[in-house]
């Protein structure tokens, strides 16, 4: 019993995140007679919040390595305002608008990250400057206009789905089977990670707690694949952030660049002197991340159907609150893609709860406003009382 309490104190932000959306999306169930688990409504939950969760694993590593940017938003509009004039206005193939706008992103995150890791400019100011020079650019693209709409093959982006390769023509069969797949990996992964541990005489947890986590984390995933074949399977957006959640969780976890990047958020000083070149590792996190929201962007315009000046207003706010949410901390050194992803959903749930029952927009900015000052006083608590 010891162990597992060491366990949950040792882990309080990521299962006091993963228990606060479990108690979140269980009051919306009760406060909206079961809608906001219908699979038409979890099908949109991830169809909205898509763009959001991709913002976040990028803002994650800027987070981890004490740094923050601002101009995730704004980078999410002029990606969508160049896809635009590329496919709309010049008829460009969809995969060369799509490659150019990626580049383009790489591209944005090179002279932030420039102005950051090599000039030494603080992060805040330089995405401050980056948030309205992009918005402007926007504008200036756009001629302050709309453009629409786009081809069906880039809104596929956004609103695809898996084609279901069995054709059943009711149940979704292959998202069935895609999540019987992803369960028995999970158990592989789950016990191969447990024999290693004994292997190397490290302190491991009771088999009955590893058999009722992974027993629960079965039913979970299966049940929610079962909801998204009641309706359409899975959609394309999903397929997106899970690859980016396998993706960089291996690089955060288990890559060298991922261990210099907690390191030099951690302690910038002591990375520097034990031979970690910090800037190349802040520039690269930029551009990482610049590539990421220009993802964001073209998922966004995608889905909007349209590329519009107004367009990611307030996300890199969204994104943020996702982050620190999900665990990270203010100080750098701290996080992980998987809180990130956690936090992305509890904001996720209660956007579409509050709306499900009706709460004005007034309401939801205050009670999400709430929920992230309490996050961060978690956070700041638990670092004084250690």
């Amino acid at each position: 019993m010891q162990t597992i309490v060491n366990l949950f104190r040792n882990n309080m932000r990521e299962y006091g995140m993963v228990i606060a959306l479990i108690l979140i999306t269980g009051l919306f169930f009760f406060l909206s007679d079961g809608v906001n688990l219908k699979p038409l409504n979890l099908t949109n939950l991830i169809l909205q919040n898509g763009f959001i969760l991709v913002l976040a694993v990028g803002m994650v590593l800027v987070i981890i390595t004490g740094n923050i940017d601002l101009s995730v938003g704004s980078v999410v509009a002029i990606i969508g305002a160049i896809a635009g004039v590329l496919i709309i206005n010049m008829n460009v193939p969809v995969w060369a608008a799509v490659v150019i706008a990626l580049v383009a992103g790489a591209l944005i995150g090179v002279w932030q990250g420039f102005w950051i890791a090599y000039v030494g400019i603080p992060s805040f100011i330089v995405t401050l400057a980056g948030m309205l020079i992009f918005r402007g650019l926007t504008l200036y693209l756009l001629d302050g206009q709309s453009l629409a709409p786009f081809p069906d093959s880039f809104q596929k982006i956004s609103s695809g789905f898996i084609p279901d390769l069995f054709g059943s023509g009711g149940l979704h069969i292959t998202t069935m089977v895609l999540s019987i797949i992803l369960s028995v990996v999970l158990v592989y992964l789950e016990f191969n990670k447990r024999k290693t541990q004994i292997q190397y005489q490290f302190t491991v947890m009771p088999l009955w707690v590893t058999l009722v986590k992974l027993v629960a984390l079965i039913l979970v995933i299966n049940w929610f694949a079962y909801q998204l074949a009641l309706n359409k399977g899975i959609p394309t957006v999903l397929i997106i952030v899970f690859v980016l959640i396998i993706a960089y969780t291996f690089i955060m976890k288990n890559t060298v660049m991922g261990r210099h990047i907690y390191a030099t958020g951690g302690n910038k000083k002591a990375a520097d002197l034990s031979g970690i070149k910090t800037k190349r590792v802040v520039f690269w996190v930029f551009v990482n991340n610049g590539v990421l929201a220009a993802l964001a962007g073209l998922m966004f315009a995608a889905r909007l159907n349209s590329a519009t000046p107004a367009a990611g207003n307030m996300l890199e706010l969204d994104a943020i609150a996702a982050v620190f949410i999900g665990g990270a901390s203010m100080a750098g050194g701290v996080g992980t893609v998987i809180g990130s992803i956690v936090g992305g959903l509890v904001m996720g749930v209660m956007n579409n709860g509050m709306s499900l029952i009706s709460i004005g927009i007034d309401w939801q900015q205050f009670i999400k406003g709430m929920v992230l000052l309490i996050a961060v006083g978690f956070d700041v608590y638990n670092k004084n009382k250690g």
